[in-house]
C-alpha cells in the first residue's frame, strides 16, 4: 500500500494529532502510577489503603467497604498483582493506542472501582477545598477520549490503525465511529517526525519511572527544604574550637548590701559546634549570657538595655517582683531599671520573656544567676556553671545557621548543649582535683527538654534542690532538672580519671550534651591513660568458613527482599532504616560517596573488614563499624550492598557475589 506524506499538514490532520497527544500524555501519567504499584511499599500497605478509605465514611457505605476489606484481606497478594497488571496494561495500551474502545471502557470501570474503594470517594469536600480524587479525574479523561474518538474515526497514530488495515474486524475493539473499514489513507505526519516523537515519549517514560525512587524520598528542591536538611553537627569540623566557654563560677559581683547588674540585649554570631556559627539574640554578646553571682539578701539593681533589632525583655527566676512592671518589652535603643532582693538562694535562670518566648529563648536569650545562701555551703575547690539548652536550626549559608521555629514547636532539636556549644567540654574537659569537692551549678534553659544530669563513674555527695540546705539529697547518681529549673551538685571524687558528665537522655547526649570532668592527682598531673590488658584465652567455637559456604551457593541473583531483611538485621540499628545514620556516631548511607561510587571496591571492603577513624564527608566518626567477613557469606554481603545502593534515593551500580569473593580473597 502506498503512503501519502505531506510536508505541510492541513487543518484536517490536526484533530488526530491532538487526540493522540492527549492519549499518550495520559499514558505517561498511567505509566508512572503503574510503576509505583510495583514498589514493595504498595504491596505492604495494599489492605491498609482500604482501611484508611473506610475511616470516616457514612454508615450506609460501611457495608461496601467491609465487603472489599473482607474480600481483599485473605487474598492481598492476588489483588496486588491484579492491580499491577491492570494498571501496567492500561498504561501500555494508552501509550501505543491499542484496543482503544475496549481500553477506555476498562479504564472507566477500573478508575471508578479505585475511586470508590482505595480513594474512599475522594474528599475532603469543604468550602474552598474540593478534592474529587485522582481516579474520578481519570474517569472524566477516559470519557473525553471516548467522545473524541467517536467523532474522529480512525487514528493513524495508534497500533489499532495498523491492525485494522490487516484485520478490519479489529474495529470492534478499537473504534467508536460508524466507519469500520479504512477506505482511504488518512493524512498523517511523516515518519521523520513520528519516530523522534515516539522516542522522546519513550525516553520521558524511562526517566520518569527511573527517577521515581528518588522522587518519593527527596523533598522538593527549594531553598527552604535545602536549608532545613542541613544540621550543624553534619557541618561540624573534626578539629575542636580553640577556646571553650569559661564555665568557672565568677566571684561575687560585690559584697555590699546591693549590687548593680547591667545587661544588654544584642544580635551576635556565636559558635554552636566546632566551626559552625549561629545568628543569635544574646545577653551581653554570648550564649548563655553573663553569669551573675550574688549573695542571699543582696539587693540587685538591674539596668537592661536593648541594643537589638526588635523588642526584648528580661525575666529573673530568682526574683519576687511584679512582672507587669519589670518584665515588660523594651524597644530597641531603650532601657529599663528595676531592683529586687535576692531572698532565695540557688541556681536560677534568667531569660527574655517577649512573645513568642519559645523563639527568644531558643535563639539564645538566657543566662544564669547564682545566689549563694547566707549560711555558706561547704567550701568547694572548684565550681562550674553548666547551662543545658537546645538549638533548632536551618542553614543560612555555608557554616552559618539560623532559627527554625517549626523544629522548636515540634521539639526536634539539632543540638542539645552545655553552655551553648556541642561537645565543647568533651574536647576541653573541666578540671578538678581528686579528693576535693567540686560543685556544679546546673540550670536547664530549655526551652523544651528536661535534663537527666549524671556524672559517669561518680555519685553526687549532695544535691541541693531548693533554698533550704537541710533538704539536700545524698548519694544520688542521676537527678532531673526541668526547663527553667536549676540545682546544685556536689562531688568528691577520690581517684584521678576522666569522668563524663551527660544528660542521661541518650538522644540528648548524642546531640552534644556530654562533657568530661578531668580529675587530676594532688600533684596536678593529668590522669593516667588506660592500659590495654590482654584477655585471658577462652575456648572459641570453630569459625565458619564463609568463603567455602559462598562457593556452595551457586549463581548469584540480587534478592531485594533478602537484602532488606539482612540490612534490617545487621545494619539498621546504626545506620537507621532510613539510611540517615546517627549524627556524630554512624555515617549516613543515603548519598554516601562510597555507596554511589561506580567502583564498588571501597564499599565492599568496608562491609567485609569494618572501618574506624576515617574521615567521611568531613566527619570522623568515633564509633567503629565491625567486620562482617566472618559472619556473612558473599551473597549476603552482596545483597546488603545492593540494598544500600538502591534504597533511599540512591542509584548506585549493583554488584555481584563474585566481586565480594575477589576482595575477600585478598
Amino acid at each position: 500500500m502506498s503512503q501519502v506524506q505531506h510536508h505541510s499538514i492541513t487543518p484536517n490532520a490536526w484533530p488526530a494529532i491532538a487526540t493522540a497527544a492527549l492519549r499518550v500524555a495520559f499514558g505517561v501519567i498511567w505509566a508512572v502510577g503503574a510503576a509505583l504499584t510495583w514498589s514493595p511499599d504498595f504491596a505492604v500497605h495494599y489492605v491498609g489503603y482500604l482501611h484508611n478509605a473506610a475511616q470516616g465514611q457514612p454508615g450506609w457505605l460501611a457495608g461496601w467497604f467491609q465487603l472489599w476489606i473482607g474480600l481483599v484481606t485473605p487474598h492481598a497478594v492476588l489483588f496486588t498483582w491484579l492491580t499491577r497488571i491492570v494498571e501496567s496494561v492500561i498504561a501500555l495500551a494508552l501509550l501505543t493506542g491499542f484496543a482503544r474502545k475496549t481500553l477506555y471502557v476498562v479504564g472507566v470501570l477500573f478508575s471508578l472501582l479505585v475511586w470508590s474503594t482505595a480513594e474512599g470517594f475522594g474528599g475532603p469536600y469543604t468550602v474552598g477545598a474540593t478534592n474529587m480524587g485522582t481516579a474520578i479525574s481519570y474517569v472524566l479523561i477516559f470519557v473525553a477520549l471516548i467522545g473524541i474518538d467517536s467523532r474522529g474515526g480512525h487514528n493513524p497514530y495508534s497500533v489499532d490503525y495498523f491492525i485494522e488495515k490487516r484485520w478490519p474486524g479489529w474495529c470492534r475493539f478499537a473504534e467508536w465511529g460508524r466507519h469500520k473499514v479504512i477506505e482511504r489513507e488518512p493524512e498523517r505526519l511523516p515518519w521523520g517526525v513520528q519516530i523522534p516523537a515516539m522516542l522522546a515519549v519513550l525516553v520521558l517514560v524511562i526517566f520518569l519511572i527511573g527517577g521515581l525512587h528518588s522522587t518519593l524520598h527527596v523533598k522538593a528542591a527549594s531553598p527552604v527544604s535545602a536549608a532545613a536538611a542541613v544540621s550543624p553537627l553534619s557541618l561540624a569540623s573534626s578539629t575542636p574550637d580553640a577556646k571553650p566557654r569559661d564555665a568557672r563560677l565568677p566571684p561575687l559581683i560585690g559584697t555590699g548590701d546591693s549590687v548593680d547588674v547591667h545587661l544588654e540585649a544584642s544580635d551576635h554570631t556565636v559558635s554552636i559546634a566546632n566551626g559552625v556559627n549561629y545568628q543569635a539574640w544574646t545577653f551581653g554578646g554570648t550564649v548563655p549570657g553573663p553569669i551573675i553571682h550574688v549573695r542571699q539578701g543582696q539587693t540587685v539593681n538591674v539596668t537592661f538595655t536593648n541594643h537589638g533589632t526588635m523588642q526584648h525583655s528580661i525575666d529573673f527566676h530568682a526574683a519576687i517582683t511584679p512582672p507587669s512592671l519589670h518584665y515588660i518589652e523594651v524597644q530597641p535603643g531603650k532601657s529599663i531599671k528595676f531592683s529586687f532582693v535576692a531572698n532565695v538562694p540557688g541556681a536560677f535562670l534568667y531569660h527574655c520573656g517577649t512573645p513568642p518566648v519559645l523563639l527568644h529563648i531558643a535563639n539564645g536569650m538566657y543566662g544564669v544567676i547564682v545566689v549563694d545562701p547566707a549560711t555558706p555551703l561547704p567550701p568547694a575547690a572548684d565550681s562550674y556553671v553548666l547551662v543545658q539548652s537546645e538549638w533548632y536550626t536551618q542553614q543560612v549559608s555555608g557554616h552559618l545557621m539560623g532559627p527554625n521555629f517549626e523544629r522548636m514547636s515540634e521539639e526536634r532539636p539539632d543540638e542539645v548543649v552545655f553552655n551553648g556549644s556541642a561537645f565543647q567540654y568533651r574536647d576541653h574537659p573541666l578540671i578538678a582535683e581528686a579528693g576535693k569537692r567540686v560543685r556544679l551549678y546546673v540550670v536547664d534553659a530549655g526551652p523544651d527538654l528536661w535534663s537527666s544530669f549524671h556524672v559517669i563513674g561518680a555519685i553526687f555527695d549532695k544535691v541541693y534542690t531548693d533554698a533550704d540546705t537541710a533538704h539536700a539529697q545524698s548519694g544520688v547518681s542521676t537527678y532531673s532538672v526541668g526547663p527553667g529549673a536549676g540545682a546544685i551538685f556536689d562531688l568528691v571524687i577520690p581517684e584521678p580519671g576522666k569522668y563524663p558528665f551527660v544528660d542521661h537522655d541518650m538522644a540528648h547526649a548524642s546531640l552534644g550534651a556530654i562533657g568530661v570532668l578531668e580529675v587530676r592527682g594532688t600533684d596536678g598531673a593529668p590522669p593516667p591513660e588506660p592500659e590495654a590488658v590482654a584477655p585471658e584465652p577462652t575456648p572459641a567455637a570453630p569459625a565458619k568458613d564463609m568463603a567455602a559456604e559462598s562457593v556452595a551457593l551457586g549463581p548469584y541473583h540480587f534478592d531485594a527482599t533478602k537484602g532488606a531483611a539482612l540490612y534490617g538485621a545487621n545494619c539498621a540499628a546504626c545506620h537507621q532504616p532510613t539510611g540517615q545514620g546517627l549524627p556524630g556516631a554512624f555515617p549516613p548511607l543515603k548519598g554516601n560517596a562510597a555507596v554511589l561510587d561506580a567502583n564498588p571496591a571501597k564499599h565492599i571492603e568496608v562491609v567485609l573488614n569494618g572501618l574506624h577513624g576515617e574521615n567521611i564527608g568531613g566527619v570522623t566518626y568515633a564509633t567503629p563499624m565491625p567486620p562482617f567477613k566472618d559472619s556473612l557469606n558473599d551473597a549476603q554481603i552482596a545483597d546488603i550492598i545492593n540494598h544500600e545502593r538502591t534504597s533511599w534515593g540512591n542509584q548506585g551500580k549493583q554488584i555481584t557475589a563474585d566481586e565480594v569473593k575477589a576482595l575477600r580473597a585478598k
